[in-house]
């Protein structure tokens, strides 16, 4: 009775994880798309869930490296679990509040290793699952900008001669599919980083007799993303699609193609990118193809500034709470 209360206690967490993931993870699947006005939010807030529990069907290996890639499942607990989950409630809540959209997928890895780590020690950290998150880093920022760049480049100087009216009908109609197609990958790639742990705290409950990510947990875990976009994703949305370039529907269609192709190659092999990153990296790459003036570096500095402490605070705090589950337990 105490176990499964525990566990029940601890997949709270991870759903309300979930919800501070949607608030300003999640948003960056349509950010741009609302940003150019080709759809308003209460349809592009529904297209975000939908695309995400497709994407999050899309395959498993990104929810097994976050499950069993970053620390050994054998030497850390429920206890190390919930205090991976506060560390990113604690940060998500912050950035939220600042309308900085932080990276998840960093604070995920960081919270969980500095968790297993005052769980087990350095022992209990595993550098396979590391090594995937550093190249999903290389990924994210060079492939995001550089990708972002060509595509929005080409488009620039193959459609340059057709008229305004009719760019902005035909990228209209194209930005809403690559919107989908940001929202799935979206889902392939950062909806799973929770799954695998969700099902990871099944393992250690008792519930499951091995890591085996369950429908039910990835419809259950989509939702409570789609819920915590729907009520608090606005602020990101902002931040992404207004303050940091003025976005006209070819280039949040060349942000979100990028992006959407970096992404879903990364879930293919299992990398746990960071999907803000990404669209992010993208975003400046398509403003840059216009003028270098046309990126407002001064949103970007307080992005990057949040980005590089992600990974030292959520591993302290992660370290902190798990050394006091250690002696409370």
């Amino acid at each position: 009775m105490v176990i499964g209360a525990g566990l029940i206690f601890v997949l709270i967490l991870v759903l309300a994880s979930e919800i501070i993931n949607g608030w300003t993870d999640a948003p960056n699947a349509i950010a741009t798309v609302v940003a150019t006005r080709v759809l308003k939010p209460k349809w592009a807030i529904i297209l975000a869930p939908v695309g995400n529990i497709i994407g999050a069907f899309f395959g498993t290996a990104v929810a097994k490296t976050i499950g069993t890639g970053i620390v050994k499942p054998e030497m850390i607990d429920l206890h190390t679990i919930a205090a991976a989950m506060i560390s990113i409630i604690l940060w998500g809540v912050t950035a939220w509040r600042l309308s900085l959209p932080i990276s998840k997928s960093h604070a995920l890895v960081a919270g969980l290793a500095g968790a297993g780590f005052a769980s087990g020690g350095l022992p209990a950290l595993l550098w396979s699952g590391w090594e995937k998150v550093l190249i999903g880093l290389l990924i994210s920022s060079i492939v995001g900008l550089t990708g972002g760049y060509l595509v929005a480049w080409t488009i620039r100087l193959t459609c340059n001669k057709v008229p305004r009216t009719r760019a902005q009908k035909v990228f209209g109609f194209l930005q809403i599919l690559s919107a989908g197609g940001m929202a799935f990958s979206h889902g392939s790639n950062d909806g799973q980083k929770f799954i695998g742990m969700f099902t990871l705290a099944l393992v250690l409950g008792g519930v499951l007799p091995s890591f085996r990510v369950l429908p039910w947990v990835i419809i259950v875990c989509s939702l409570t993303m789609g819920l915590g976009t729907s009520i608090g994703g606005w602020r990101i949305i902002k931040t992404m699609g207004e303050k940091m370039v003025r976005l006209e529907p070819y280039q949040g269609f060349s942000a979100e193609s990028a992006a959407t192709a970096a992404i879903t190659l990364a879930s293919h092999y299992g990398v746990p990118l960071s999907t803000t990153h990404t669209i992010n990296t993208s975003i400046m790459g398509v403003g840059a193809a216009t003028r270098f003036s046309e990126v407002h570096w001064g949103t970007v500095k307080e992005m990057v500034t949040a980005w590089l402490l992600t990974f030292p605070i959520c591993g302290a705090l992660g370290f902190l709470a798990g050394t006091l589950f250690k002696v409370i337990f």
